[in-house]
């Protein structure tokens, strides 16, 4: 029986894909759980597997067209209709003879001719030697047939030449040295999507940069003083964690940051979406991703380490889905484990801000009457969206995030 295969919906807001590979050809066999093809969106490549063995008999779409969801992409059999043909014996493919090569000419001279345009009657041979000697095949003359010049012609005239004018010496050639080759590969189907989106983000969105430190030494000895306690059963605190609740805690306090623009509408839309989810970048085996915590705002400090840890792991364990993506207006993208003191990102698309975070630094301070004093300071880089906000709007929630991550026990209130 044969069926039509279409593209899939993987996520509630997906209309169309991109089918950016086909993993089985015409013809081949697959098994249940074998990966068909890769769907990309604009925010993740998906792999699509077969729920059940069959053949790909042929492909209606293909590689790198933009489809509408439902569309039918190919068609497929359960039953083993339109399997690809067994192999050829070797002995049968041997015995068809493949065309012979034409070897390559030897290397030849072109004929060469006077200032008058007559053309000098001489051997291939002849030129050669002349090129090699130095000699003007217009002052040789031929002993050949019709006044063809030959080796012995050319020979003779290079003796002939007078003692004192030694004969051109041929160019010495610099030994031919290969210059290395770059190596060329295709990139994969997520690096493909993340550099065009990002390419895309920074032409079309007009960034402006705000950075700053925080002075995070009662961070830290808190963070320590609740990893402490492991007979509690609780999620273990990490730097991102506690930096993605003081996010929250700014995006609570300052709603007006919560908003995106959208270009589909002539003139662009303001949308505000109010729901306080937080991206969050994650290094993968993959590539770097960055899914939505949702409700990031106003989750307790356990359950949003909790969350975050999950959404982690199943990112890198390629378990995320379209529905990981969506929403949003800022990420969090903390690359201070490793040695970075500032960090500045390109907004995701889609949102309006992000938040570099940089490794925390030991440095002196003056104090009040200006002694030396030992700070741990962690650098901060806030990209935002010129077009939903002003220095003095994106300065102020800087300055919340900063606030909430000096005075650490706030975040362990919801918001």
């Amino acid at each position: 029986m044969v069926r039509e295969l279409v593209m899939p919906k993987l996520g509630l807001t997906m209309t169309e894909g991109v089918l950016a590979e086909w993993r089985v050809s015409p013809g081949q066999p697959f098994r249940s759980g074998d990966v068909l093809l890769v769907v990309e969106t604009d925010k993740i490549a998906s792999e699509v597997e077969a729920d059940s063995d069959g053949v790909l008999i042929e492909t209606t779409i293909p590689a790198g067209e933009t489809v509408a969801v439902g569309t039918p992409i190919a068609r497929w059999s359960a039953d083993g209709a339109g399997a690809a043909p067994a192999p050829e014996p070797a002995e049968a493919s041997a015995a068809k003879a493949a065309p012979t090569p034409v070897a390559a000419n030897a290397r030849s001279l072109p004929a060469p001719v006077r200032s008058n345009g007559e053309r000098i009657l001489s051997t291939p041979l002849a030129r050669r030697r002349a090129e090699g000697l130095g000699v003007d095949l217009g002052t040789v003359a031929g002993s050949g047939p019709r006044g063809r010049i030959k080796v012995a012609d050319v020979d003779a005239a290079a003796q002939m030449r007078p003692a004192l004018q030694p004969a051109p010496q041929p160019e010495l050639q610099a030994p031919k040295i290969d210059a290395p080759v770059a190596e060329r590969s295709k990139p994969t189907t997520l690096q493909a999507t993340v550099a065009r989106r990002l390419t895309a983000a920074k032409r079309d969105v007009p960034h402006f940069y705000l950075a700053a430190e925080a002075e995070v030494t009662e961070l830290a000895a808190l963070r320590d003083r609740l990893n402490a306690d492991t007979e509690s059963g609780l999620p273990r605190i990490s730097m991102t964690h506690l930096v993605l609740a003081a996010v929250g805690r700014a995006l609570a306090a300052m709603p007006e940051m919560d908003r995106v623009w959208d270009d589909e509408p002539p003139g662009g839309a303001i949308l505000a979406l109010g729901r306080g989810d937080i991206g969050m970048a994650v290094d993968t085996p993959r590539g770097l991703v960055a899914p939505v915590l949702r409700g990031a705002a106003t989750l307790p400090l356990d359950r949003l380490a909790a969350e975050a840890a999950s959404l982690t792991r199943r990112a890198r364990d390629g378990r995320l889905t379209e529905e990981d993506f969506q929403g949003g207006a800022i990420t969090v993208s903390n690359a201070g484990m490793h040695n970075v003191t500032y960090m500045t990102s390109i907004i995701n698309p889609g949102q309006s801000s992000i938040l570099g975070v940089g490794s925390v630094r030991s440095v002196f301070r003056p104090d009040e009457a200006g002694a030396p004093v030992l700070k741990r300071e962690l650098g901060l880089v806030l990209s935002a969206d010129h077009r939903l906000f002003d220095g003095v709007t994106a300065l102020a929630f800087l300055n919340r995030i900063i606030a909430g991550l000096e005075r650490p026990l706030r975040l362990l209130r919801a918001a």
